[in-house]
């Protein structure tokens, strides 16, 4: 893969475009040791607004929230009528997206009112996965003292380099098949004001080849739930904000990676560096790393493992 071809990949997966996203720690109400109550599980929404909800969690006694970001919204409309079948591709092409006008921040900023919320019922523990990694790091510099547990999932971790784009670029990185999201690309990016996929092709050989990338491991039938899953249009640029946690904020946060040993998506290896680089940041907070036999996305069965761990980590912060 070229580099021109690298940095449209990145581009459609939404990791290309803006620079800089920065914020300095502000004081909670209290500690994270302070508060009592069941936890709080708070999933940060991932590329194309992905951020599901596992009942599984609340029937163990949790509470689980998925952030709704401005944009990606349902009364947002990214679900317009050239999207549905028969598809109207012209139109679908140059629509402006609700996203045009919305910005990383406003998305880090809606999540860290979801996460004030949550705190002033008790623990909280914010999950990130894949791009979603990016913005827990930056929501942690912001309000540290809410947080008690960070949860990396085959997620971005940013740390000697400062955006997933240039994780991305690295010889661990140049596994990735995020070169295949260029199949599904809608539109001009400058004419719609984000990222547009469709989601809906139906031609087998550019599908077997997002499931290979997503859901090597799982049933097709799970994959195209997956894809139906996604919103169409994502922000142009996440994967080029400067992502890295702060040492004096995010780096006093307990934090846990689950590697995902198949993924390519986010490889292996890839995700090695990332955790080699942020224990090497904060040498006193390392990760506890923990492994699921399993590809980018998890499969329903892999699913039930990876809550399992879920529901170990969080029995700690129950303080009743």
């Amino acid at each position: 893969m070229n580099e021109h071809t690298r940095r449209r990949a990145l581009t459609v997966a939404g990791l290309t475009g803006l620079t800089g996203l920065t914020g300095l720690a502000t004081a909670g109400s209290a500690s994270a040791r302070e508060r009592r109550g069941v936890p709080t599980f708070v999933f940060a929404a991932g590329a194309n607004g992905v951020s599901s909800v596992p009942n599984e969690l609340v029937l163990r006694g949790y509470r689980c929230v998925g952030v709704d970001l401005p944009g990606q919204l349902p009364t947002d409309a990214q679900f317009r009528l050239s999207y549905q079948a028969p598809q109207d591709l012209a139109a679908f092409a140059t629509e402006p997206s609700p996203l045009a006008e919305v910005t990383v921040a406003d998305h880090i900023a809606a999540t860290v009112e979801t996460v004030r919320r949550a705190a002033a019922l008790g623990p909280v523990v914010l999950v990130g996965a894949s791009i979603g990694g990016a913005a827990i790091s930056l929501i942690a510099n912001q309000v540290p003292k809410l947080i008690d547990l960070l949860v990396y999932d085959t997620a971005f971790c940013c740390g000697e380099l400062a955006t997933p784009d240039e994780y991305l670029s690295t010889e661990e990185g140049k596994a990735t098949h995020a070169a295949v999201l260029l199949e599904f690309m809608a539109g001009d990016p400058r004419v719609i004001g984000a990222f547009r996929s469709n989601w809906r092709i139906a031609d087998p050989a550019r599908l077997a080849k997002a499931k290979e990338a997503f859901m090597s491991d799982s049933t097709d039938s799970e994959f195209h739930t997956f894809l139906n899953s996604m919103m169409p249009d994502e922000l142009a640029g996440k994967g080029a904000v400067d992502s890295r946690g702060d040492l004096r904020t995010w780096g006093r946060i307990p934090r846990v990676y689950v590697r995902h040993l198949r993924d390519n998506i986010n490889p292996l290896a890839l995700q090695d560096r990332m955790i080699r680089e942020a224990d090497a940041r904060t040498p006193r907070n390392r990760f506890r790393v923990f492994d699921l036999d399993t590809a980018h996305v998890p499969t329903s069965a892999k699913l039930g493992d990876l809550l399992d761990l879920y529901d170990r980590l969080a029995r700690p912060l129950l303080r009743v």
